[in-house]
């Protein structure tokens, strides 16, 4: 049977993308040439891309065209965003920093490599913030271009969220998947802590930083982030299925939360409700809202760390922000580290008696809607303690706040149950829709 094609293959999923492709209803040309007129027409004012070189993605996508049935795989011809700290052999990674602007990789990320090899085509480096830390890109929100999309994955999120491309690389170290995500009214999913190979990406927090996938549907970023993680159940889909319980957990910083985006919690949870899911208003151990501190030390401290080069050669290319950043990195001890990473460790295992396999919380994922202007890129408070605590999480859209721009809800499960997450996100998505 074979897949059916519109007039717009920019429309298309990607798993139906891929699927066209091989069955010779789509090429590989024709997607990326569609992805390429749509970024033509619409990026000088989304400026979602850091490079492009449009004559990359087509020899790639030539070739793909040319393989033979039994080369073509999960991603066979499906043109991906690679956000711009992610090393590509064939583009330069400038980090949103003119300390490597123009500068080639040495070769793929593992990540990277793991696309490809799955016949996906790069299709440029969408951008990030400096680091993808603090200073924001010039990225504007796709549905209206005088806000944010959020940080740090701006590009990937916003390129995904406007249709110019169907996938894209994210990375979180704080919110930066999950926020920009429910900012631009797309799925962002960031799996347990070290799903994805991280090699050759460059690294920021060492305890923190998860790399990620940005598409418009759970069963793409399943599909996305199984082909380079090299999960093949994860890979080939989750089917939609109820969790076994849902926690709603209104911490941490749920005072800074707006009206519309706990309407959103709040509806989600009725959805659940009324399938006969049990649902509950959690309230979590002594010492849970204190994360976001433990989240801020380490953040603060390994950022400091892992920039050391940059720092001592090129300090005065690094913005005020980040060197603001790295002051108060100075003031904080070995110890102080060490304590933080010792409680991070501590909570893992009081986490893991909280949450049982095939269970769920269900919490915000940003404060609201992306705030006006390009300075701020929004609070992550709503995402730190679950990235210190390497457990996956997804963001699925939810409405809209009263500038009329998307809310997300976000689905967060216990370590390494990735696959019932997405099971879950799939049937509460569907229930959405």
């Amino acid at each position: 049977m074979s897949t059916a094609v519109t007039d717009d293959p920019t429309s298309l999923s990607a798993r139906v993308a891929a699927a066209a492709i091989r069955e010779g209803t789509l090429s590989s040309r024709d997607l990326v040439n569609a992805c390429l007129s749509r970024v033509n027409s619409r990026d000088p004012s989304i400026k979602a891309w850091h490079f492009l070189d449009p004559s990359l993605p087509r020899k790639e996508a030539e070739a793909r065209d040319g393989a033979p049935q039994a080369a073509r795989g999960v991603l066979h011809g499906v043109p991906v965003g690679v956000k711009d700290i992610v090393d590509t052999v064939d583009m330069p990674t400038a980090c949103n920093s003119p300390i490597y602007r123009d500068k080639p990789a040495r070769g793929d990320a593992s990540c990277v490599t793991a696309l490809r090899q799955a016949g996906g085509i790069v299709l440029g480096k969408t951008a990030t913030t400096e680091f993808a830390a603090f200073t924001p890109t010039q990225t504007r929100n796709p549905h209206n271009p005088g806000h944010t999309p959020g940080g740090s994955s701006s590009g990937s999120a916003a390129a995904v969220a406007d249709f110019q491309v169907p996938l894209a690389i994210g990375t979180q170290t704080a919110g930066s998947i999950i926020r920009p995500a429910a900012f631009c009214g797309v799925v962002g999913f960031k799996p347990t802590f070290g799903t994805i190979d991280r090699t050759g990406v460059k690294p920021f927090a060492d305890a923190l930083d998860t790399v990620g996938v940005f598409a418009r549907t759970v069963d793409d970023a399943a599909l996305f982030a199984g082909a380079m993680a090299g999960w093949p159940e994860m890979r080939r889909g989750r089917a939609p299925v109820a969790p076994k319980r849902v926690l709603i957990v209104r911490a941490p910083a749920w005072e800074r939360i707006s009206e519309e985006s706990e309407q959103a919690v709040n509806a989600a949870g009725r959805i659940f409700e009324a399938a006969g899911v049990p649902v509950e208003e959690a309230m979590m151990p002594d010492g849970f809202d204190a994360l976001n501190e433990v989240h801020d030390i380490l953040h603060v401290y390994e950022g400091h760390r892992a920039l050391a080069y940059e720092r001592a050669q090129h300090g005065e290319s690094l913005s005020q922000g980040l060197r603001s950043h790295f002051e108060r990195a100075e003031a904080k001890s070995f110890n102080t580290y060490l304590a933080a990473r010792q409680t991070q460790e501590a909570w893992f295992q009081r986490f893991d008696a909280e949450l049982e396999a095939g269970e769920v919380v269900l919490t915000a994922s940003a404060a609201g809607e992306a705030p006006e202007g390009l300075e701020f890129t929004g609070d992550p408070a709503f995402a730190r303690t679950w990235t210190l605590l390497h457990l996956p999480c997804i963001t699925l859209p939810q409405g809209r706040g009263p500038k009329n721009l998307p809310l997300g809800v976000q689905l967060v499960g216990p370590r390494w149950d990735d696959l019932s997450l997405l099971g879950a996100a799939r049937w509460l998505a569907e229930k959405l829709a």
